[in-house]
């Protein structure tokens, strides 16, 4: 996404998403293959198990994470996700319950 980092425990995913002010959720994703979207929010998600491969619109190569990584990601940033499943922590940068649906926002339809 906007920055692919690591860090080691799930201690450290919760203190340092409570220190950005963001609000921590954790994830278990099935296996899932999706279309190009994008988020209105900012977040930050630390890949605690399995695998996620992550495509941006612009870059070149996509990007596998497993269990270690760390991808900061800013609102409006184009990609697509494929997983055989995994599991995450996630922190929002808006409270939960006001996350607008869907989650992923399609393109725009060309005319």
């Amino acid at each position: 996404m906007n920055e692919i980092l690591s860090f080691d425990d799930e201690a450290q995913a919760h203190s340092e998403i409570e220190a950005m002010g963001y609000h921590a959720m954790a994830f278990d994703f099935p296996a899932e293959e999706n279309e190009l979207h994008w988020h209105d929010f900012d977040s930050v998600l630390y890949v605690t198990g399995g695998e996620l491969t992550v495509w941006v619109e612009g870059d070149d190569e996509p990007v596998t994470c497993q269990r270690g990584a760390k991808i900061v990601a800013t609102a409006g940033t184009v990609h697509r996700e494929k997983t055989p499943g995994y599991s995450a922590i996630i922190g929002f940068s808006v409270a939960p319950e006001s996350l607008t649906q869907p989650i992923n926002k399609p393109l725009p339809v060309a005319l």
